[in-house]
């Protein structure tokens, strides 16, 4: 016999014949406990989930996450859907039950006369920036190359070309997914347009996505982008310029604050490294011919520690910051969006970077606005459109005997941001322990989206993730 976790918590031992038909039906790979690649398969991002799901699925194809999906949902299975395995949260992996792994559906195709890219589940943002922009195009994405595509989109999706192009969830033309009842479903403004808007920022609660097709932008081959330190001492000055710089700032421009200790980086002095500092990284996506003067305000809004800024090919820039977020740290963040920075949170975030918990751990400002907020907040079911910036407190460590300091000092920021905040937060930065701010996740789109849930996974067997229950 074989135990499994169901999803009300209880257990079911079923036969080890049921097992091995399950097996059977599979183009993947069925993978038990005591099979050889079990913890590899097992294993995600963020160090600090460590869950042993009863039966894992490597889903070569559209049919293994039907077959999946059916066993589940016969036996009342705890479910959880792994795309590139980097969501801070986890979910991805459960305990006990069976988990769909999405990981073999990487593939990329890009058709560049048509200007679109379909894209395997199981791809990452490195997997689909390779592809588009050897042929000069691009679709707007994150900041970490080996970010899963999917679950990057399906949570809305922002990073360096987000002003300029709109986020991920934007430029999707439509969805293949396998619904919860094991129908092949595709989404689009023609084709189940609900669902389509749904899936534009409602996470993974409403099918298992295994496709995306995205339109695809013009872009120059080369970016003038890089890294402007500063040390902390002068930060506060230099965001309160920067902030100034941001609101005129053309969309082709992004510039984020960075604050944490120095890494030991070959164009700063060694006196510098793992001191306090406020670092732009910034990018500049038009012609970098014209860049330099755009940015060389940038160099003056105090005395730089050092610079390293440069003309270099995006798919580069889009994997710089892969060594300070490899796999294998314990990572616990808390977010806020923002209308603006006021000199009281620019003081709240000084304060705090001079007690850094670790070495790894940042405070980081994402600067948006531009095109993210030309849509509706009910265009997507992302809708945090009127945001202009959102904080990430970025705790990262390696020792589970520093979790309740560094966890801590998290909390302890995010409520001192409180009053500085929106009310609402990008679900993709939702720790595990955050469910009750799926509804500021979501905002005026919440109901909707129960209703939604409602309809197309009305027994909430997708729960594993930043869960909206079916509406009643």
């Amino acid at each position: 016999m074989y135990r499994l976790t169901l999803s009300d918590g209880g257990v079911v031992e079923l036969e080890e014949s049921e097992i091995d038909r399950l097996a059977g039906s599979l183009r993947g790979d069925l993978l038990r406990q005591d099979s050889s690649h079990y913890d590899w398969a097992r294993g995600i991002w963020n160090a600090m989930i460590d869950r042993r799901p009863g039966l894992i699925v490597r889903c070569a194809v559209p049919t293994d996450v039907r077959a999946a999906i059916d066993f589940a949902r016969q036996h009342g299975l705890l479910v959880s859907v792994r795309g590139g395995g980097h969501n801070i949260a986890g979910n991805a992996v459960c305990d006990g039950g069976l988990m769909i792994d999405l990981a073999p559906m990487r593939w990329v195709r890009v058709d560049s006369s048509a200007a679109t890219a379909w894209v395997g589940a199981g791809a990452t943002l490195g997997d689909l920036d390779r592809e588009t922009l050897a042929c000069g195009q691009v679709v707007p994405l994150g900041i970490n190359s080996t970010t899963g595509v999917a679950g990057l989109t399906l949570g809305g999706g922002f990073g360096w070309l987000s002003r300029r192009f709109g986020l991920t969830v934007d430029n999707l033309k439509s969805a293949d997914l396998v619904s919860t009842g094991g129908q092949f479903l595709r989404a689009s403004e023609q084709e189940n347009p609900d669902l389509f808007w749904a899936l534009r920022g409602g996470g993974g609660n409403f099918g298992v996505v295994t496709a995306f097709e995205f339109s695809l932008q013009r872009i120059w081959p080369e970016v003038l982008a890089g890294l402007i330190v500063y040390p902390l001492d002068q930060a506060r000055s230099v965001l309160q310029q920067y902030r100034e710089f941001a609101a005129q700032a053309p969309d082709s421009l992004t510039v984020w604050g960075v604050m944490r200790k120095a890494p030991p980086l070959p164009f700063l002095p060694e006196n510098v490294h793992g001191t306090e500092v406020l670092i732009l990284a910034l990018c500049y996506s038009g012609n970098p011919d014209d860049g330099a003067a755009l940015i060389e305000p940038l160099r003056h809004l105090g005395t730089p520690a050092g610079e390293h800024v440069g003309r270099q090919l995006f798919v580069n820039w889009q994997a710089a910051f892969d060594p300070l977020l490899a796999p294998g740290a314990r990572n616990y963040w808390k977010s806020h969006n923002l209308a603006a920075l006021p000199d009281a949170l620019i003081d709240i975030v000084v304060e705090y970077c001079q007690r850094l918990p670790s070495d790894q751990t940042e405070i980081f400002i994402a600067q948006m606005g531009g095109a993210t907020n030309s849509k509706p907040v009910d265009a997507t079911a992302y809708p945090h459109r009127e945001a202009e910036f959102i904080v990430n407190v970025h705790g990262r460590w390696d020792s589970a005997s520093d979790d309740d300091r560094c966890i801590g000092w998290c909390r302890q920021l995010f409520d001192a941001l409180v009053p500085h905040a929106m009310g609402g937060v990008y679900v993709n930065f939702m720790t595990a322990d955050e469910g009750y701010r799926v509804g500021e996740a979501y905002g005026a789109n919440h109901q909707r989206l129960a209703s939604l849930k409602q309809q197309y996974d009305p027994d909430n067997l997708l729960r594993m993730n930043q869960n909206i229950p079916p509406s009643r």
